[in-house]
């Protein structure tokens, strides 16, 4: 049978990495690895396209990237696979997140860093923080419990054209997560490990600025998207 899973990594300037992980894609259990050039100034394209990725370009932004790469994955794709290019995911923990999809028993599969096994300095304090303000709120509010907002997550294509997502930035994550419990999607929370990044900066929690604005971008997702609807 012809595998059904598109892998998508959005990525910006991740030269350094990313090489490493298309070549250590699970080439047998997937269809394509799309690497989703987010406005790099490096060789993050070139350096993709010679491991064995798909490139497209889009260079608005992280959510903006996540929703091209859904957009290009093959027609004939079932599950669209997300994850980072910095390194930090285990693509060993591949099978463990499709496989509820695949068995029909889950629409949604959240990686979790927090319920894993963490490489010491793979997170910052602050992150670890957000995860559990976040996971608090939400679980107050829309009566869903996640433990995280990782970036390893699969999702049922035809669950992620229902939520109509709208987020072009680092909120997109959150809105997918909120999206997927207001539309009752089957959702399972799987814990993964985590690694610290292989190479350059991270854009979410490289320096003091980055984590403000993303920060500040997740609180407007979460009101725009959870409370809000909530409250009313």
């Amino acid at each position: 049978m012809q595998p059904t899973i598109s892998v998508i990594i959005p990525a910006l300037n991740e030269a350094e990495s990313i090489g490493h992980v298309v070549s250590e894609m699970p080439w047998q259990l997937i269809a394509e690895c799309i690497v989703v050039d987010n406005g790099s100034s490096d060789e993050t394209a070139a350096v993709a396209e010679a491991a064995g990725a798909r490139v497209v370009r889009s260079p608005r932004g992280y959510g903006a990237a996540c929703k091209a790469g859904g957009e290009a994955a093959l027609s004939t794709s079932v599950i669209l696979v997300y994850m980072d290019g910095d390194g930090s995911d285990v693509l060993a923990d591949l099978p463990r997140l499709v496989g509820p999809i695949e068995a029909n028993e889950a629409d949604f599969v959240l990686g979790s860093r927090i319920r894993g096994t963490r490489e010491a300095g793979s997170m910052l304090g602050s992150q670890v923080f957000a995860a559990h303000l976040v996971s608090t709120l939400l679980r107050l509010f829309q009566g869903v419990h996640y433990t995280d907002m990782g970036p390893f997550r699969a999702i049922r294509r035809t669950s992620l054209n229902g939520l109509q997502m709208s987020e072009l930035t680092y909120g997109w994550n959150l809105e997918m997560q909120i999206r997927a419990a207001q539309n009752k999607l089957r959702i399972r929370e799987i814990p993964v490990d985590y690694r610290k990044r292989m190479g350059g900066t991270s854009k979410v929690s490289g320096d003091v600025r980055a984590s403000m604005k993303a920060a500040i971008r997740i609180l407007k997702v979460l009101f725009r998207a959870g409370l809000s609807r909530k409250l009313s």
